[in-house]
């Protein structure tokens, strides 16, 4: 069933945040900070492929998020939802469902024998593709899979995330530049206000987390 009809963006994106910190997929640390991949250090970390286990909030957000896709990118704008591996594929698959779309996904790097293929499943010259992902923090991966995906001939100017982590500078207009718009649920902004509306965190913690999202690249432990 295509979804028509929800909550406004704003309601969403509480509901989204809600739904992350109900199921754990949010860790606010300030005594241990998390080291990312980046190998900076912060109190935030956010786990989205939890929600594959949870199918009520999985299905919900789902919805949110196609209906989200058709508000701001258009009801008949795509042809084809690719996801990104690997975090991307289930979330790809459950919109592709919702919008009646093919899916495909895209892998990170050629897989070295065979067709030694970057994309899986059907992609063909002249079609419209969304790549789904589970987040962003600042696009940079993003711009590879576009990238594989229109060496195929295909077009891809959108892309949907659950969480986007809406800290750093600059990262709609690097996407923007390359032809992409950026479309998702929550931030770490939405995460924070509705911790703070439920108390699920001390005031401690709570206090280091806002001085991180304020400053991301100037932060540092106590």
């Amino acid at each position: 069933m295509i979804p028509t009809s929800f909550p406004s963006k704003e309601e969403i994106a509480r509901l989204t945040a809600g739904m992350l910190i109900e199921i754990g997929a949010i860790d606010f640390n300030a005594a241990e900070p998390f080291t990312h991949a980046s190998g900076k250090q912060a109190p935030t970390y956010v786990d989205c492929r939890k929600l594959i286990s949870f199918p009520r909030i999985r299905a919900t957000l789902m919805d949110f998020l196609s209906v989200t896709v058709m508000r701001e990118a258009g009801f008949e704008a795509f042809d084809n939802i690719a996801g990104g591996e690997t975090a991307g594929i289930p979330f790809s698959a459950l919109v592709a469902e919702r919008l009646a779309l093919p899916m495909t996904y895209v892998r990170k790097k050629p897989k070295g024998y065979g067709r030694n293929a970057r994309i899986e499943g059907v992609m063909t010259e002249g079609q419209r593709v969304l790549l789904v992902e589970d987040l962003t923090t600042d696009g940079g991966s993003k711009l590879s899979f576009v990238d594989a995906i229109r060496e195929t001939g295909a077009t891809c100017n959108a892309t949907a995330v659950i969480f986007y982590y809406g800290i750093f500078d600059g990262v709609e207009k690097t996407l923007g530049d390359h032809g992409v718009q950026l479309i998702s649920l929550c931030t770490w902004w939405d995460v924070l206000a509705e911790a703070k509306a439920r108390g699920a965190y001390d005031t401690a913690t709570l206090e280091t987390v806002e001085a991180y999202l304020r400053d991301p690249a100037g932060w540092k432990p106590a």
